[in-house]
């Protein structure tokens, strides 16, 4: 009986600890850290550049 009560008592308490650290928005970003989302955006051509791409350039030979 002891032995399960030493196994579960610990486990619950980290998983209600877990838990109730899930919900907070202040865990998601890290202000020690560079924006993810800058540094991984390109910028993208607009739609209208994208349908009728600009003919390549060709060098006069």
């Amino acid at each position: 009986m002891i032995d399960i009560f030493t196994v579960i008592v610990p486990h619950a308490l980290m998983a209600l600890a877990i838990w109730r650290l899930l919900p907070r928005d202040d865990l998601d970003q890290d202000p020690h850290l560079p924006v993810k989302a800058d540094m991984f955006r390109q910028k993208r051509p607009l739609k209208a550049e994208r349908a009728h791409p600009k003919p390549a350039r060709t060098r006069d030979a």
